[in-house]
């Protein structure tokens, strides 16, 4: 939860700060279905309703990379030196 973590001075963190946290050198990787793919990744097209994808986003949530394998997405990761993060 956004709230629950606190900047030095004790107050609480803003969603535009979570958004720049990371700055370049950030990144997660998110399971998502084919549907919900094709939002994110709106420049991809043929991808089958019902597929188990796997993204890369940057810190921001900005998408960076779409792949079927959660071992790409973390390879590409480590290909453009960013450090992969657990999401929950």
């Amino acid at each position: 939860m956004i709230n629950s973590v606190k900047t030095a001075d004790d107050t609480p963190f803003t969603t535009e700060q979570f958004a720049k946290m990371g700055g370049g050198q950030v990144a997660y990787v998110k399971s998502m279905r084919s549907e919900d793919a094709q939002r994110a990744f709106p420049q991809v097209e043929g991808i089958l309703p019902g597929m188990q994808l796997f993204a890369l986003l940057a810190a921001d949530g900005s998408p960076l990379m779409l792949t079927d394998s959660k071992d790409a997405a973390i390879a590409n990761a480590w290909e453009q030196q960013l450090r992969t993060v657990s999401v929950h």
